[in-house]
């Protein structure tokens, strides 16, 4: 569907088969499977120099923030590192710091599904609450559901596919409310704009 609204996935890691990647492939399928047009940001794409205000890498920086730009709604997925986001993660998402002069500013008014894995439930929950936070901070509006996903419970196969029905189940429920967020922004900015042409 193309006019459908632009879902950006943003995380994974830098390992091979990173599973966490894999978890956000599957969360964006669904989003693909509502009607939603996407588009995956994650292992090299997010290899940036450590964010400085007002400096970043001509490429990757400004593509990145130019992909989060056009979006209409994200699904982060962080591995958990020692109880918190992975630093490549973090990095990217403070690059957003470049959306601050934007009209609106940030992630202002856009829905944003979290994700987080780690091997424990301590380490998933832990990530996924501070992705919440972030979220909050950049004005975003995270989607009701969060999903924290423990690996050590083998929910890919070997082939990385995601086989644990919990969990396709509780990240199509994000994709959804993502995707149902955005179509429902875009129809309220639709009937605005009608009111004041």
């Amino acid at each position: 569907m193309s006019d459908g609204p632009l879902i950006v996935g943003v995380g994974g890691s830098l390992r091979s088969g990173s599973t966490t990647e894999a978890v956000l492939r599957y969360a964006l399928d669904r989003a693909s499977d509502e009607g939603a047009r996407v588009r995956l940001v994650a292992g090299e794409d997010l290899v940036l120099p450590p964010y400085q205000p007002g400096r970043r890498d001509a490429e990757g920086g400004a593509a990145f923030i130019g992909a989060v730009r056009e979006a209409d709604g994200l699904i982060i997925a962080s591995p958990g590192y020692h109880g918190t986001v992975s630093g490549l993660t973090k990095n990217a998402l403070d690059y957003l710091e470049e959306l601050r002069g934007d009209d609106p500013p940030y992630l202002t008014g856009r829905p944003v599904g979290c994700v987080a894995t780690a091997f424990g439930w301590q380490a998933a929950v832990t990530t996924l609450v501070t992705l919440r936070q972030v979220v909050h901070a950049l004005r975003g509006w995270p989607s009701p559901l969060g999903v924290a996903i423990n690996m050590a419970d083998h929910p890919l196969d070997a082939d990385g596919n995601l086989v644990e029905d919990r969990a396709r189940e509780l990240l199509s429920t994000v994709a959804a409310e993502v995707c149902g967020f955005a179509l429902a922004r875009a129809a309220g900015t639709s009937s605005e704009e009608s009111q004041t042409a």
